[in-house]
């Protein structure tokens, strides 16, 4: 296992991905802004919110929406040598 600490931007109209890892990955919103879903919802994030996505189980996939930047705090915990971030298996 490796531990990995990063930090990500998402601008206004671009889209996180949707991906898995291996391992568990925990997030805190340093700043908080509007996304929408897959479905078209749309939602808010709040700075200071908090989760947490648990090994290969498929998650992302939003866009940002708004005028606000998200910035996003992630520690992950992962096995040593593999990708930090991977497709999801096809269904």
């Amino acid at each position: 296992m490796e531990i990995v600490t990063s930090i990500s931007e998402i601008k206004p109209g671009e889209t996180s991905t949707l991906h898995i890892h291996h391992g568990d990955e925990s997030y805190y919103f340093l700043e908080g802004g509007h996304i929408e879903l897959p479905d078209g919802k749309q939602v808010p994030i709040p700075t200071g919110a908090v989760g947490m996505n648990v090994r290969d189980v498929p998650h992302g996939a939003y866009k940002v929406v708004g005028d606000k930047t998200l910035k996003i705090l992630t520690v992950h915990i992962v096995d040593k040598g593999k990708p930090l971030y991977d497709k999801p298996a096809p269904k």
